[in-house]
């Protein structure tokens, strides 16, 4: 894949159009997933500002602060014909950005702009009302192109064969952070650009769904819950959680582990064209309760993912929104017991014309070490 693959010039302007009909007048979109789904540009999150102006009618243009200039031409922006407005330290970007613009009546915000620059933005254009430009955005993001699962396929071949690995780095008598460690290092060196997040939940731990890792000693015997994900070098994330066992587990967990597995096998069947989403998240989560267990998956069954690890659409009841192709997003059922141990699997899922695709193929079968 190219960065004319994963970041079309023909973006911009489906933005745009987007834009018009959705009755804004712009989007503003500073340094983070926005700007860069739309531009390809992945620009540094500094307190000198960095702007992608969409008109809604008119020439888009990037705003630049002139050390950053050779940074965004080198960029796949580059492509888009834009005109790239460099400005020096003694201007007011803003208010330069809301004088090209003209008098507008409501602009989309990056969903991720920082307060300050929001802020600033009132000061520049206090007669126009601030929205975020996720309404406009959503629509696109969530239906990935070709291009785009090939992004994360590759992605989560690479999660996987970290995963591979874990059995080398877990082991009775090393801490979760020492674990935690190697496996960033393997993340990094399966062509990660980023590590997002390690997670390495051992016995008790294992029960809090978003625990990281700590100097807790994991024991003989204990489950450990495994998340890990980071952005590879397309811009596309990465996100798995496979489950292991330090030596044989407790009985129960071993019991509750198989209605888990079954749970999340159950998920990934539901997923087609024109399902609503919260239908996956009550596959898995009909057959967890039905065992008893329901009063331990405490959160949804999945989240989209993209350029953000967590993006729409999310695998949630009362998210009635029908699956589409090209719709990505994990499906990752829990059980925690509290103060004792806990388990996940997750897998990262394409809504294909057919049905469901898998991204992440390792054993989801509980792992001994």
């Amino acid at each position: 894949m190219t960065s004319s693959d994963l970041y079309p010039v023909s973006r911009l302007a489906a933005v745009q159009e987007a834009t018009a009909k959705s009755g804004l007048d712009a989007l503003l979109l500073t340094p983070g997933p926005d700007l860069r789904y739309v531009s390809g540009y992945d620009a540094k999150p500094l307190e000198r500002l960095t702007c992608l102006v969409v008109p809604a009618a008119g020439e888009p243009y990037m705003m630049v602060p002139r050390l950053e200039l050779p940074a965004a031409q080198a960029s796949p922006a580059s492509r888009l014909g834009l005109d790239f407005v460099a400005w020096d330290e003694t201007d007011d970007p803003y208010r330069i950005a809301a004088s090209r613009l003209g008098r507008v009546a409501k602009v989309g915000l990056a969903d991720r702009m920082w307060a300050m620059a929001s802020l600033r933005f009132s000061e520049a254009m206090p007669e126009t009302e601030q929205t975020l430009a996720g309404s406009v955005l959503r629509e696109l993001r969530m239906r990935k192109s070709p291009a785009e699962v090939a992004a994360l396929r590759e992605a989560g071949e690479a999660i996987d064969s970290v995963h591979r690995r874990v059995p080398e780095f877990l082991r009775a008598g090393r801490t979760e952070r020492e674990v935690g460690r190697d496996i960033a290092e393997a993340i990094l060196a399966a062509g990660h650009e980023t590590v997002d997040f390690v997670i390495v939940a051992s016995g008790p731990n294992g029960a809090s769904p978003h625990h990281e890792v700590s100097d807790r000693v994991i024991q003989a015997g204990e489950p450990v819950v495994v998340d890990i994900g980071g952005q590879f070098h397309s811009g596309y994330c990465s996100d798995s959680t496979r489950t292991y066992s330090v030596g044989s587990p407790p009985a129960d967990f071993a019991e509750y582990y198989e209605v888990l597995r079954r749970a999340q096998d159950a998920a990934c069947a539901a997923v087609r064209p024109g399902v609503p989403c919260e239908s996956i998240d009550a596959a898995a989560r009909d057959l967890i309760a039905e065992a008893g267990y329901g009063d331990y998956f405490i959160h949804r069954t999945g989240h989209g993912i993209g350029v953000e690890t967590h993006e729409e659409p999310y695998i949630v009841a009362g998210n009635a929104e029908p699956m589409e192709p090209g719709f990505a997003f994990s499906v990752e059922p829990g059980i925690y017991l509290p103060d004792r141990h806990g388990a996940r699997i997750e897998d990262i899922v394409v809504c294909t014309e057919t049905g469901g695709e898998r991204l992440n193929v390792t054993s989801r079968e509980l792992v001994i070490v």
